[in-house]
């Protein structure tokens, strides 16, 4: 008889069937171990690779959330503002989504690898929109413009920039997403959620982002503004 810390223990193996993934397994070993409706005296764990399965997804909430927190610290101290840094995160869930979503119809689960790639997404996404909002802050504090003015010029003069950042990282990704050459089927959730989220985001930011920047404006305030070099030198 097996022991592990003194109390008798049984082991179970299993082996996933083609085209079944880890997490899928997991949930209906979970699902089934409530239907049966086993003692308070038996307790169940999981080892080897469904145990680092587990324990990785509930790291990967806890980076998520490390990476949302200094982000936002720094945009902070970047604008001298406490609203506009929620401005450039508003449009990171579109990405999560497009992620997700572009997983769930290719048939991949959210690994480690698909992970990695949602986090690369907060920067590219992240990215775009501050070179939005970087412009429209800039017109209002040191040109005078209204919000509605400012937006409107960054959303027209940055239109470019963003859409050709956007498009080199989607072809970057877009080899990994295909899955070529050897070991591909490690990386290809990575470049799949990295396009799927690019191409979903893309649109939705375009449009949300000038939105919330003009609702949230309310509340923050005029910031530090200068004044413009030319009223300088009217003067």
């Amino acid at each position: 008889v097996n022991h592990q810390g003194q109390i008798p223990a049984v082991t179970i193996s299993f082996n996933l069937a083609p085209d079944v993934f880890l997490g899928d397994a997991t949930k209906a070993i979970d699902k089934f171990a409530e239907q049966i409706k086993l003692p308070p005296s038996i307790i169940t764990s999981y080892g080897g690779d469904a145990a680092v399965f587990k324990s990785n997804q509930s790291g990967q909430i806890i980076l998520l959330l490390s990476a949302l927190g200094v982000i936002y610290v720094l945009l902070g101290v970047l604008y001298e503002s406490y609203i506009h840094p929620l401005t450039i995160l508003a449009g990171l869930p579109s990405a999560a989504i497009g992620a997700i979503l572009a997983l769930r119809i290719f048939g991949f689960e959210l690994t480690i690898v698909a992970s990695i790639g949602i986090l690369l997404l907060i920067g590219i996404v992240k990215k775009n929109a501050i070179l939005m909002i970087d412009f429209a802050l800039d017109a209002q504090r040191n040109r005078g413009l209204t919000p509605e003015k400012a937006i409107r010029e960054a959303c027209i003069l940055r239109f470019r920039p963003i859409m050709m950042t956007t498009i080199a990282a989607l072809m970057g990704a877009l080899p990994i997403a295909l899955g070529l050459g050897a070991g591909a089927e490690l990386r290809q959730p990575l470049g799949i959620s990295v396009a799927g989220g690019l191409i979903f985001s893309q649109f939705v930011t375009l449009i949300i982002t000038p939105v919330i920047y003009l609702y949230l404006d309310k509340y923050a305030g005029n910031g530090p503004m200068q004044i413009p070099q030319s009223v300088l030198e009217g003067t």
